[in-house]
């Protein structure tokens, strides 16, 4: 194998996965029940080979998703940038209000993103861009990272980035 020969390298662990609730938001007044969903994050990313074999440490890139699966995990997940959502602090408490709906959280419980809604493509942006941020502590010979993230089996939704 040349060393400038272009691999594909897929990142596709059972541990990179987190429980988080939402609601999807339609319309200025069509949302859904709060529910949550065992969401699944995979990679695939286009790199060159160096001289010894390797493309980079696989781990550098596992390590970071499980990080960003982490701080999701077990939160209700929250939109700042929606159209439709407005969120305040109030007594203690984080309020989403929606349309006539109140609907209250304790802080704790709650992470806060700035996304247009909780959705699998936003989440597959969001997941996408972070990782992106760290792409040159992983190597400089990546040229594409595709994120998927699923919220169940047969659904899902990917973000790409190329160089």
């Amino acid at each position: 194998m040349h060393s400038n020969e272009l691999t594909t390298i897929h990142i596709n662990k059972e541990h990179l996965h987190f429980s988080s609730a939402h609601f999807t938001i339609f319309s200025n007044n069509q949302r859904e029940d709060l529910h949550g969903h065992t969401f699944y994050v995979s990679a695939v990313i286009d790199c060159l080979v160096n001289e010894n074999g390797l493309a980079f440490d696989y781990n550098l890139i596992k390590d970071a998703l499980n990080r960003l699966c982490s701080t999701l995990d077990e939160k209700v997940l929250l939109p700042t940038k929606s159209p439709y959502l407005e969120i305040s602090e109030e007594d203690g408490y984080l309020v989403a209000h929606f349309g006539s709906e109140r609907i209250p959280f304790l802080p704790r419980d709650v992470h806060m993103m700035p996304l247009r809604n909780i959705t699998a493509e936003e989440l597959a942006r969001w997941f996408l861009e972070e990782l992106v941020k760290d792409t040159p502590n992983f190597s400089t010979d990546i040229s594409k990272i595709v994120v998927k993230v699923s919220s169940g089996p047969g659904q899902s939704a990917q973000s790409t980035w190329e160089k």
